[in-house]
């Protein structure tokens, strides 16, 4: 079958020439147009051919082929752990994976616990001519950020951000969604709501800020009293934190807003252990939406975050920026949604 011209001569970029008419030249489908012209698998040799060549008469820039390449994935310490403890890191890998296979590529997963560990590995994904470029996940460390950012190759951030925008990244949403889970509380009547969360990490002072965000929005008060800090992710800690404010303060509460799923368990055995009952008490939410939540006593109210589209969003975005034209970093933050379940319920007036 002969390829007829698009739109645009030969030797001129055409701004016109869409994959739409790379389909409708071919006589395929708009999937199978945006697979072939991707590297991906599932596309027969001799329509892969028939579509680069259409592509290439149009002058439409065709990416560079990926399939067969490797990416690196460097985890933190702290995604590690939360690895071992929790599913985060878990289901972002998962979404990342699957991914990874549609495309034909290999993630090789390091752990990068330090600025020695860091140097070594960037030395030698540089020189490894089969290496596209790198994702790390959950990095917060400045130091690792300047190191990274002077790489030559594309680098991509998962569940942190950078501050500088040097790098582009991907994130949950998670200010939005702690102002949703806020306001979720303050629309049942809650007005004390407390805040749990382990400082440090960019992305909870995000959630910190959506949960003032929407008392700010409601003209409610929002004293720094509110905030119970922790030193880790552990529910006996948030536990303790929870049983030491009761004993220090009285129940001057209605409600807890937790940073993370974990915490938003502690807080639920810390209050029973005191003798109160979740909900009639107290409402607890958390925000993760782990598979545990849903196993709680009782099942947790959380916001979702889509832990799997983190892998696979952050990937594409790589790959993006090796076979797409240059373009400034970027910063995509996935939308969450409230999951109901038993742990809320409206403030009765005491």
């Amino acid at each position: 079958m002969a390829i007829s011209p698009l739109p645009g001569k030969r030797g001129t970029k055409s701004r016109r020439v869409r994959l739409e008419d790379i389909a409708k030249t071919v006589g395929v489908s708009l999937s199978t147009v945006s697979r072939a012209l991707s590297g991906e698998k599932g596309v027969r040799a001799d329509i892969r051919e028939r579509i680069l060549e259409a592509a290439r008469t149009a002058n439409y820039v065709v990416p560079t082929p990926i399939a067969g390449k490797k990416v690196i994935l460097a985890a933190s310490s702290a995604a590690m752990i939360d690895y071992v403890r929790n599913q985060f890191t878990l289901y972002v890998l998962e979404g990342l994976r699957d991914r990874a296979q549609a495309l034909g590529l290999e993630i090789v997963t390091r752990s990068v616990a330090g600025h020695a560990e860091e140097k070594t590995m960037l030395d030698e994904a540089g020189a490894d001519p089969d290496v596209l470029g790198l994702l790390f996940l959950t990095v917060d460390d400045e130091a690792m950020l300047a190191a990274t950012r002077a790489f030559a190759k594309p680098v991509v951030m998962i569940n942190g951000d950078d501050p500088l925008m040097r790098l582009s990244s991907v994130t949950p949403c998670n200010r939005s969604a702690a102002r949703l889970a806020a306001e979720h509380l303050i629309g049942l009547g809650h007005e004390r709501i407390l805040f749990l969360m382990r400082p440090g990490r960019h992305t909870i002072e995000r959630r910190r800020e959506g949960w003032r965000d929407a008392f700010l929005h409601r003209n409610l008060a929002c004293p720094d009293d509110l905030v119970v800090l922790v030193d880790d992710w552990l529910p006996n800690l948030a536990a303790q934190a929870i049983t030491a404010r009761i004993r220090e303060n009285g129940l001057d509460f209605s409600a807890i807003l937790a940073a993370g799923d974990s915490l938003a368990v502690g807080a639920m055995t810390g209050l029973q252990e005191q003798g109160y009952l979740v909900p009639a008490d107290v409402s607890v939410m958390g925000i993760d939406d782990l598979p545990q939540a849903a196993f709680a006593h009782p099942p947790l109210t959380t916001m979702h975050i889509p832990m799997r589209e983190l892998g696979s969003v952050a990937l594409d975005l790589l790959r993006d920026s090796i076979t797409g034209s240059p373009m400034p970093a970027r910063r995509i933050e996935l939308a969450c949604h409230l999951v109901e379940r038993a742990s809320v319920s409206r403030f009765l007036s005491r």
